[in-house]
C-alpha cells in the first residue's frame, strides 16, 4: 500500500474513531501533499508527486513542529509543546525508520564509495545519491557536515 493510500485510510479511521487530534493533523498532512500536487500539476507533471517527495513533506512537517514544540517549551507553554509532539507521532507512523549515528556513516561512506568521490566538489553528487536513496531514514541537515568533513580529508 503506497503512502497517500495509507494516510487516507488512517484519515477515514480517526474520523470513525472520532480522534479529533489524530485527524487534525492527517488533515494537515493530506492539505500539504494536494499543495505540491498542485505546484507540480502548475509545472506540467500531471501525475503529481512521487512517494519520496511525499516522504520529504512529511520528514519537513515533523521537524517544523519539533522545532515549534522547542519554542513553545522555551516560552513556558507545555500545552502547546504537548500538542506538537503529540502530531510529530502521528506524522512518524507514516516515515521510515531513522537510521541510527552508526548506520548513517555507513550509507555515507557506501554512497561516497559507489559514487567515486574524492573532493569536497563531488559534496553535490553524493547528497543528490544519499537522498534518492534514504530520503526520511535521515536528516541530511547532519549529513551534510558529516559529508564535509569525509571528503576533506
Amino acid at each position: 500500500m503506497d503512502l497517500r493510500t495509507r494516510i487516507s485510510t488512517e484519515l477515514k479511521q480517526a474520523m470513525k474513531d472520532k480522534a479529533a487530534q489524530r485527524l487534525s493533523t492527517l488533515r494537515l498532512v493530506n492539505a500539504a501533499i494536494k499543495d505540491k500536487d498542485i505546484a507540480a500539476r502548475a509545472e506540467g507533471t500531471d501525475e503529481g508527486v512521487g512517494e519520496g517527495e511525499v516522504l520529504a513533506i512529511l520528514g519537513k512537517m515533523a521537524k517544523q513542529r519539533l522545532e515549534s514544540a522547542r519554542a513553545y517549551e522555551e516560552g513556558g507553554r507545555l500545552d502547546l509543546a504537548e500538542r506538537e509532539r503529540e502530531e510529530i507521532e502521528v506524522i512518524e507512523e507514516f516515515l521510515p525508520r531513522q537510521l541510527s549515528e552508526d548506520e548513517t556513516k555507513a550509507a555515507v561512506d557506501a554512497v561516497v564509495a559507489q559514487t567515486g568521490a574524492t573532493s569536497i566538489r563531488d559534496m553535490g553528487k553524493v547528497m543528490g545519491a544519499l537522498k534518492a536513496k534514504y530520503t526520511g531514514q535521515m536528516d541530511f541537515g547532519r549529513v551534510g557536515p558529516m559529508l564535509k568533513e569525509r571528503l576533506s580529508n
